[in-house]
């Protein structure tokens, strides 16, 4: 794809210049407000540095949650200005606002090689409203902060599948490059969209196959084997006639997966055995069940063992792989099992046949770290869930797109 680059950016010469990137900070907190997974945070070093070591001055844009456009402190980026000076090893100034008075006495007041962040941008309704005047013009304040001879340039790649002033439309703005995260990312998906590598393996998981739909569309015709399994995978159970009892269910797709089934079913792979919980916690009484075995009243929050070897086994012959969604509940240890027996067999799979193996960012991502799995063991790790969805489900994103105009 022929976009321009940091490294164009670079070969021009930023120092003294104002570079407003785009980052996705979009960092999971625990309740008291600590970053419980800091992979984005550390994925945007390659660029910040880049840019500061070429003598920028570096202004930060990012997103947390969904503050739906009003300041919301619970939503502040205090806490990633304070991982990203940590991981920088330099200090990261926080502007309190977005492009207001603070924002920009900051913005001016920078030297060469210093770093700004400026609070949440979905703090501005501007942000993420469907109306295109009103998002050119938040983009327009935001270029604003980068100054005369300024550029910018998008790292973010969990957001570039969303049309947002942050994203696309300060892209047009200023001088746009793609960073060092979004550049690879795109190479990437690429291999896997354009020339997969076969047998081609598609491991999906997650809650709703309504999210997926597409996706799955996409990819039974593309790859060798189609792996379900997490919350999503109950409607396919319950299309096959099995009593989901109350599992995650979404009714309104059960005639949808059956026709999915009956037009890919030599290549969808089902779980063959659960794990059913008596309640959804951390503590509850569980067993492992056969599929028409679910207690009346209980739920499945994994998929059984012998599930695991029968993914495995599927696995075990791939030469690509891209992962997106887990497989159970992994954020309670007695229903992480499912999740950490199918990441340890792509990863064996990519040591042993040397399979190109992606996980699609998301909860995926965070599992592989929750977990305490081998990050090095997968070929790439993505930082956008739906981006990375949507890149292989072939739609255009937008993000990228608008670097190539």
């Amino acid at each position: 794809m022929a976009i321009k680059t940091i490294d164009d950016l670079l070969a021009e010469g930023v120092e003294g210049r104002h570079v407003l990137v785009r980052s996705d900070f979009n960092v999971p907190l625990n309740e008291a407000g600590e970053i419980t997974d800091p992979g984005r945070i550390n994925a945007s070093l390659p660029t910040l540095k880049a840019l500061l070591e070429g003598g920028a001055k570096v202004i930060v844009t990012a997103h947390l949650g969904r503050p739906k456009g009003e300041v919301n402190p619970k939503y502040s980026l205090a806490p990633v200005a304070e991982a990203l000076s940590e991981a920088l090893g330099q200090y990261v100034a926080l502007a309190s606002d977005v492009v207001g008075e603070d924002a920009h006495e900051r913005a001016n007041g920078l030297n060469e090689g210093d770093v700004l962040l400026v609070e949440n941008v979905r703090f501005d309704p501007r942000e993420t409203s469907k109306d295109e005047a009103e998002r050119a013009a938040f983009a327009a304040e935001l270029a604003a902060l980068a100054a005369d001879n300024g550029a910018f340039v998008s790292d973010g790649f969990g957001v570039v599948h969303r049309a947002q002033a942050s994203v696309y439309d300060v892209a047009k703005a200023l001088p746009a490059y793609a960073g060092y995260l979004v550049g690879k990312e795109v190479d990437v998906l690429e291999k896997v969209a354009a020339n997969p590598e076969h047998p081609y393996v598609v491991v999906l998981g997650g809650s709703k196959v309504s999210d997926k739909l597409g996706v799955i569309e996409a990819l039974a015709n593309k790859a060798d084997r189609l792996i379900i399994g997490g919350g999503m995978c109950y409607t396919f159970l319950a299309a096959q006639g099995y009593n989901v009892q109350q599992s995650l269910l979404q009714e309104e797709m059960v005639d949808t997966c059956a026709d999915l089934l009956g037009r890919f079913g030599d290549k969808i792979v089902l779980p063959v055995d659960l794990v059913a919980a008596k309640e959804f916690a951390a503590d509850a009484e569980n067993k492992i069940v056969a599929l028409d075995a679910i207690p009346e009243g209980w739920q499945s929050l994994d998929i059984g063992p012998e599930s695991v070897k029968k993914f495995a086994e599927v696995l075990a012959d791939s030469k690509t792989v891209f992962w997106n969604g887990p497989m159970g509940v992994f954020e309670f240890e007695a229903f992480s099992k499912g999740t950490a027996g199918v990441a340890q067999a792509i990863i064996d799979a990519t040591a042993k046949n040397g399979s190109f193996s992606v996980v699609g960012g998301g909860d995926s991502a965070a599992s592989v770290r929750a977990l305490g799995l081998d990050e090095e063991g997968f070929s790439h790790i993505s930082t956008g869930g739906g981006a990375s969805l949507e890149f292989l489900e072939g739609k255009e994103l937008p993000g990228v797109a608008v670097l190539n105009a």
